[in-house]
């Protein structure tokens, strides 16, 4: 069954700004929560995790770009490019130990603010 979200986070009301990304679980300096966004030649998609995490100028999350390029089989996204695009992937990852209850965030460095 499809999750938007990895175990162990949930969308709540924020102070920050609207909703936010929570955990109720502790996490670990380190611990890659999944994907947040999808840079499809210069379109940028959010997953469900990258839709809801706030800015923060002293965040406990940080995006990183995976380390390699791929190109995305035409049967996987025809309406793309049929010459298959390239992509980049970019994972959401905890800067430090996450208490339950926190709220993550991450500094925003795609758009300014």
């Amino acid at each position: 069954m499809y999750q938007p979200l990895p175990r162990g986070l949930f969308i709540d009301e924020s102070s920050i700004h609207g909703c936010g990304l929570y955990t109720n679980v502790k996490l670990k300096r380190v611990h890659e929560l999944g994907i947040s966004h999808i840079q499809v030649g210069v379109d940028l998609y959010r997953t469900p995790l990258g839709g809801f995490i706030n800015h923060s100028d002293t965040p406990n999350c940080d995006k990183v770009r995976s380390l390699k390029t791929t190109k995305i089989a035409d049967a996987e996204a025809p309406t793309l490019h049929t010459k298959g695009p390239k992509y980049i992937v970019w994972n959401l990852s905890t800067l430090r130990d996450i208490e339950a209850g926190e709220e993550l965030t991450v500094k925003y460095t795609f758009y300014k603010i």
